[in-house]
């Protein structure tokens, strides 16, 4: 495999990159850290350090309101009203100041997670853009799913409100002991501290034992979520195989373990003992200053005030119970992007490899292959070559490797062993997008995208109308097209659904005839064509097929009969390889496919080829 290896230590090998990906680092050192790198790039440092100074500056607010109607209390006792117009208005201008900088504490902190859910879900999509074909053959669809819309979401709600708010707890927690320690006796500071104390212990091992709780509710989600995608997507097999009692208990299962997770977390908040020790500690400090207050220590005006800031303590406790399960979901949240996003994947899109024009001639040396994870080979010691401007056949019976084998050639997989080479370079040295843009595949179950006819023809090439409707009318497609609601700006509906298959495939054979290929792989392309429509199709493909290499995987004789170089396999091996006549008088494996295709007998195959 060739590419930069200065790049490689940094950046992992991907099969598509929109650009530099300033979060790789990060992603390898665990969620917290790639949330802190998200959270901290760019101008979000600026939002944070303003959030952050907003938050501690209200939590010092709060305490000096309390102070001041202490203050304001005791003037009152002892008659001494002189400073009650100063205090009053201090007192205003702190209950106003408050709230206008929260609204743009807010305000800041909601952009932020807004940014950050941005920013994850293009990571992870591009991430998934990136991953290899044997990647996406192991993910379930739903599973995907799941990740990309609410573990992403729960990155939003980590910031907005459970940072701000943890912000807050913490500063909360802290602050007013500073002002007990300035104002009030030193002793009353025993029962915050102990308080604060007794709150981290506890926090701690609440968040301990909420995290594993909180993994298993986000990943019951994601199976629940994959269940419901997959039966939904299948539901025309699971109706027609009378499944729908077993599909519905399967889910019902998910549903039931997802339940089960939420009510044993709802049991942990339950059990949430920081609040039982909040009511402890204000009864102790409401009993400490009465004995302060008859020692002459302290008067009626400061010890309300010391309830009032005592109080505050009351923030923290009661949000943290749900900001740390949050912080929690979120975390889980994060290592389930991260999990897949860390996945490695086999092909590199090589940007600084070569970048030419084809011209079509294709060399197999002696390649083995063998799926991801899979032990038994798929090919074995296949070689041929193909010259410029021809056309291969490739047959043989169902399982043998038709399909694999041509998905090695635009590197979908990389080969196991043995080497291919498009005019005369190993095609890993070649830059992804080149290789891939001269190529082009139409497979026997088509994949239409749930746009319009226009924009599945042109689907990756800037095209105007004339040009789609010249190639819809080379593939046959123009006609039914025409007859649409709307022409060519009808819509498909998901995956072609309101299409028949053999529309599906004339539209995907229009789309190549536009793409104008260097090289064309057609996959059983015309099997939903009655052969009416595949007669009128045939002379537009010879026509595309001129001065273009083409592999056909077929079992139909009339595109068989003209393949300059037909390829049969048997078990992943090359059992033959010649021309039509040439196979059927050498090849006992080529004359049992269309004995069991066509229900000739061989003696009338041999028969026909001695004429």
């Amino acid at each position: 495999m060739v590419f930069n290896k200065k790049e490689s230590i940094v950046e992992p090998v991907v099969e598509f990159s929109s650009g530099k990906d300033p979060y790789v680092k990060s992603r390898k050192k665990g969620s917290t850290r790639w949330i802190l790198a998200h959270v901290f790039h760019g101008s979000n440092k600026l939002f944070v350090v303003v959030v952050v100074f907003i938050i501690i500056l209200s939590a010092n607010i709060s305490s000096i309101t309390y102070i001041i109607i202490g203050e304001i209390i005791s003037a009152l006792l002892s008659g001494m009203t002189a400073l009650l117009g100063k205090y009053i208005l201090t007192l205003f201008l702190l209950g106003i100041s408050g709230p206008a900088m929260r609204i743009v504490s807010r305000m800041l902190i909601e952009t932020l997670a807004q940014r950050l859910e941005r920013d994850a879900r293009r990571e992870f999509f591009t991430n998934l853009l990136g991953k290899s074909q044997s990647f996406h053959d192991r993910q379930r669809i739903g599973e995907l799913m799941a990740r990309v819309t609410d573990d992403v979401r729960m990155l939003n709600f980590l910031i907005s409100p459970a940072l701000s708010l943890i912000i807050e707890s913490f500063t909360f927690l802290f602050i007013p002991i500073i002002y007990i320690v300035m104002y009030y006796p030193l002793q009353l500071i025993v029962e915050p501290v102990f308080f604060s104390i007794s709150f981290l212990i506890l926090l701690r091992s609440y968040s301990r034992k909420i995290g594993p709780v909180t993994a298993r509710l986000r990943g019951n989600f994601g199976l629940m979520t994959a269940s419901l995608s997959e039966t939904l997507s299948g539901i025309e097999v699971v109706k027609a195989t009378v499944q729908e009692e077993k599909e519905m208990k399967k889910y019902f299962t998910h549903i039931d373990n997802y339940k089960k997770a939420f009510i044993e977390r709802g049991k942990l908040q339950a059990k949430y003992l920081p609040i039982l020790v909040l009511a402890l500690v204000i009864t102790a400090g409401f009993t400490h200053s009465i004995v302060l207050f008859n020692l002459g220590l302290m008067n009626i005006g400061q010890i309300i005030a010391f309830l009032g800031i005592l109080g505050l303590l009351r923030f923290p406790t009661n949000i943290s119970m749900f900001v740390f399960a949050i912080f929690r979901l979120a975390g889980s949240s994060a290592d389930r992007l991260l999990e897949l996003m860390n996945k490695k994947t086999e092909i590199d899109e090589n940007k600084e490899g070569k970048k030419k024009v084809f011209k079509g001639n294709i060399i197999f040396e002696n390649v083995d292959f063998i799926y991801p994870d899979g032990k038994t080979p798929v090919l074995k010691n296949i070689s041929f070559e193909v010259k410029p401007g021809q056309t291969v056949a490739i047959v043989g019976t169902t399982g043998s490797g038709k399909t694999t084998l041509t998905k090695l050639i635009s590197r979908l997989y990389d080969v196991s062993k043995g080497r291919i080479l498009i005019d005369g370079s190993e095609i890993q040295d070649y830059a992804l997008q080149t290789l891939r843009d001269q190529i082009s595949y139409i497979e026997q179950d088509v994949f239409l995208f749930s746009t319009t006819v226009f924009d599945n023809i042109s689907f990756g090439r800037v095209s105007s109308l004339e040009q789609v409707i010249n190639v819809a009318q080379q593939a046959q497609a123009h006609d039914f097209i025409r007859e649409l609601p709307e022409e060519y700006q009808s819509k498909v509906g998901e995956r072609g659904v309101q299409l028949s298959g053999g529309e599906r495939q004339r539209i995907a054979i229009a789309r190549a005839f536009l793409s104008d290929p260097r090289i064309l792989i057609l996959d059983d392309s015309t099997s939903a064509i009655d052969s009416n429509t595949e007669d009128k199709i045939q002379f537009a493909i010879k026509n595309i097929l001129k001065n273009r290499t083409t592999i056909l995987i077929t079992h139909r004789l009339s595109q068989i009969r003209w393949a300059d170089l037909i390829i049969v396999l048997k078990n992943g091996e090359i059992a033959a390889k010649g021309n039509h006549e040439e196979l059927l008088k050498t090849s006992e494996e080529y004359r049992k496919i269309f004995v069991k295709k066509f229900d000739i007998e061989e003696d009338q195959l041999l028969k026909e080829v001695r004429k």
